[in-house]
């Protein structure tokens, strides 16, 4: 007999050795170690041992070991050797990303502002505020910078999704080379999970079918599980939600005291608690990515309540006191100016009394969103104390994916989804609906000049990539176990590109050359490790350039060339002049916190020496071609979708949930609607199609026996032309016809009714969304989410049969 020591998947194994003297086989057997520990150690020299192999974590998915058990003639001969888990690298911490949406740097009490931020302020207590932490200037470029630790451009996504062009850094496609942070952390052992707002799937991909892909639960994402929504803004009240890949109805009504930020932060805690049952040794990411504050500003009243006569004095002192204040708690330098009121912005002080009442109304409501969602934060971090677990988890709080919005126009607007469309309703909109303002019934956003007033100190508003009003965002990073400063400030200049590497270090994790056997691009981001127990550490991020829809800047060892193209932000449906007219600025923001002394006159070659710069980055990172565009990019016409060349398309019953994205366009373009029913004798009424919902859409539907068609304009404008018949029993085909009177955005359109073929009605609509109802979905026999019309509560399903619903592009 002789006695051999094996190594298996890190521990050893003894086998004896018995030579069989019939056949002279050789036929192992295993030995338990216990019975054969005093044989071995008296017999034989025992060499070190065998590092256990080491793990190769630069592919993923990571290879599984060989198997290192021993198979004999018999189970009694052999020893069995399970395939284990891949787990994360010892001591690895949790990871929670808060991101907020559309939030100014001035806002937050936590630096600076006039709003209540306690939980915000509690972490920044025990941890970290970061003043000179930047963003992309947009939604969906910041959410996949912050994912994939890559420049926006870099990932396909130079604007939001929505608006994508054939171009590499525009197609809104984030491509396989560039894997996201979520996919890395699971493939090394993180459970992952997304709560919220997502934005970064192609539109003409949010349909039952798919592609999944990229979803957030799909390949390129890499969550193992999700609950939110999938475009960039969503109604707070009746929200369009999906868990995972499929539509699901909200939990209960806004009669029931349902806002979304509740149910987001329910979901969160739940699934913190399920994992921490289940799997309390592996480390988890938790995306928190609220729908907050991004309009629509919906409000609980009684946060709207809290902030009644809080802003009396307008916009111009407000931005006065939070940088009094900000100097005072040392979030801005005392050396730093406050830039002053760009001559498009009107003064407080000329606002007729009776828009200031309005005005004051939109902001009380604006803030106390922000109070409310802060407060939803807090109570997923007491889940998360309450755990045990909050000491070794890593906590990113972003405040906002981009400055404070002035995409409400100069008078503010009562329908969001209109600015967007390239429609600004006027005063006489928010006059009608003033005490409904936050509540379901609106869609509400403020004025430019409480937008602008929100991002003190700096100049500008979201979307102007470059100036800081656009791109600065408050940052707090919170880990005990990780971070021996308290209460610590740190002015080194990062990005949100830099999130994503952070991460990796923190957990020991290093950067993928090669993912589900795709080549990986090199992470751009630069980890804030570093900085974490030295304030005066110098930024190791030296250069970072800035875009978005032709407004442009680059910083470079401490300077910044800053080039703001000629439209306006809340400009939504205009056009601009030529890019090569654009005036570049120059500061210093060494000495120049806040963008306040342009010293372009002064340092020409130090100007043309960034401005050559800029290029360099541009042609590095796919900034390239320059479009200023945005109404005009959001025509879906302008994207591959699978129905592009169909003229017609026949739809069945059960079909629900379908994106505007995967639907064909009924924007601007005659069409008609034609459904087939069987009328019953017990009732017939209900939707039979419907796209949109209570903000903007239309519907089909039957009441009291008598079809309707219903066009909701931002709900501003409703137009219900009814059947004078009603319907008999038996197969019926009820045709609306609808043609627009021009092409043109808005125009006017006729509208024709008919009951197998015979006209029963007709009427006008006086005017037309121009490209897009908003988030909510088409539906064939119920209106899913909210109602397009108030004559009926969704869902309405249709109580007779439909055979299908046809719709046809005239």
């Amino acid at each position: 007999m002789r006695l051999a020591i094996e190594p298996a998947s890190g521990c050893f194994r003894t086998r004896s050795i018995f030579t069989d003297e019939e056949g002279g086989n050789m036929i192992a057997r295993v030995i338990s170690l216990k019975a054969m520990a005093v044989l071995l150690l008296a017999t034989f020299p025992v060499a070190p041992a065998e590092a256990a192999e080491e793990i190769d974590r630069t592919v993923l998915p990571i290879t599984e070991p060989a198997f290192r058990g021993v198979m004999g003639e018999t189970v009694k001969d052999s020893e069995p050797d399970f395939p284990m888990p891949v787990v994360a690298p010892e001591g690895a911490p949790n990871v929670l990303i808060i991101l907020l949406d559309d939030t100014g740097f001035g806002h937050a009490s936590a630096f600076g502002g006039s709003v209540s931020t306690p939980t915000m302020e509690k972490l920044a207590e025990d941890g970290l505020r970061y003043t000179m932490f930047h963003t992309t200037a947009l939604c969906s470029p910041t959410r996949a910078a912050l994912l994939t630790g890559r420049n926006h451009h870099s990932v396909g996504t130079g604007v939001v999704i929505e608006m994508g062009t054939g171009f590499p850094g525009y197609t809104g496609i984030v491509p396989n080379t560039t894997a996201a942070l979520p996919e890395i952390l699971r493939q090394n052992g993180y459970t992952t999970a997304a709560f919220g707002k997502w934005h970064n799937t192609p539109d003409t991909e949010i349909s039952p079918a798919g592609p999944f892909d990229r979803w957030p639960t799909g390949r390129t994402w890499g969550f193992d599980y999700f609950y939110g929504f999938m475009n960039g803004e969503n109604h707070q009240f009746y929200p369009t939600l999906y868990r995972n890949t499929s539509p699901v109805p909200q939990p209960y009504s806004p009669e029931q005291g349902y806002h979304l930020t509740n149910d987001l932060a329910d979901e969160a805690i739940s699934w913190l608690n399920q994992v921490n049952a289940t799997a309390p040794k592996k480390p988890w990411l938790l995306y928190f990515s609220t729908g907050a504050v991004h309009a629509p500003h919906h409000t609980p009243k009684a946060y709207i309540e809290k902030y009644k006569g809080k802003f009396d004095e307008g916009w111009d002192r407000y931005r006065e006191e939070t940088f009094a204040r900000q100097q005072s708690m040392g979030i801005v330098p005392q050396t730093a100016k406050l830039t002053p009121r760009p001559a498009e912005i009107p003064a407080w002080g000329d606002q007729p009394e009776d828009a200031k009442k309005i005005y004051l109304r939109l902001m009380e409501n604006y803030s106390g969103y922000l109070d409310h969602t802060d407060e939803q934060v807090g109570r997923v971090i007491s889940a998360l104390e309450k755990s045990g677990e909050i000491d070794n988890t890593i906590i990113f709080y972003v405040v906002g994916d981009n400055g404070a919005s002035a995409e409400g126009g100069l008078e503010g607007t009562i329908s969001e989804v209109a600015a967007v469309n390239g429609t600004q309703l006027g005063l006489q909109s928010l006059k009608a609906k003033f005490e409904e303002i936050g509540g379901p019934t609106t869609d509400p956003h403020v004025p430019v000049g409480w937008a602008w007033a929100v991002n003190t100190p700096f100049q500008w508003a979201k979307q102007i990539a470059s100036h800081f009003g656009g791109t600065r965002n408050g940052l707090v990073v919170h880990w005990p176990k990780g971070i021996a400063a308290k209460n610590g400030m740190r002015t080194q200049f990062h990005h949100v590109i830099d999130i994503a590497p952070t991460v990796l270090e923190a957990a020991g994790i290093p950067e993928p050359k090669m993912v589900n056997g795709v080549a990986q691009k090199a992470i751009e981001g630069v980890s804030m490790l570093y900085s974490f127990d030295d304030e005066k550490a110098k930024s190791r991020r030296t250069v970072q350039y800035f875009e978005m829809l032709g407004n442009r800047a680059i910083y470079k060892d401490g300077w910044i060339a800053s080039a703001r193209h000629g439209r306006l932000p809340w400009d939504t449906g205009g056009t601009t002049g030529a890019f090569a007219d654009d005036k570049w600025e120059l500061y210093d923001l060494e000495k120049d916190f806040t963008q306040a002394d342009d010293l372009a006159p002064q340092h020409p070659e130090k100007l043309k020496e960034l401005q050559g710069a800029f290029q360099v980055e541009a042609r590095k990172y796919n900034v390239l071609p320059l479009d200023d565009r945005l109404a005009a990019r959001f025509d879906m016409t302008l994207r591959p979708n699978p129905l592009a060349g169909i003229k017609s398309f026949s739809y069945g019953p059960g079909v629900t949930g379908i994106g505007e994205g995967a639907f064909l366009n009924t924007h601007r373009v005659p069409f008609s609607v034609t459904a087939e029913v069987d009328v019953t004798d017990e009732g017939n009424d209900g939707v039979l199609a419907a796209i949109g919902g209570i903000i903007s859409g239309w519907s089909l539907y039957v009441k009291d026996g008598k079809p309707t068609f219903h066009y909701n304009y931002f709900d501003v404008e409703h137009t219900a032309i009814r059947s004078s018949e009603t319907l008999t029993p038996g197969k019926s085909k009820i045709t609306v016809e609808f043609t627009p009177v021009s092409p043109a955005p808005n125009a006017a359109a006729d509208v024709k009714l008919l009951i197998n073929g015979r006209e029963v009605a007709t009427g006008r609509v006086e005017k037309t969304v121009p490209f897009r109802y908003g988030v909510e979905p088409f539906d064939v026999g119920m209106d899913t989410v909210s109602p397009v019309s108030d004559e009926y509560k969704s869902p309405f399903p249709f109580q007779g049969r439909i055979s299908d619903v046809t719709i046809d592009l005239r």
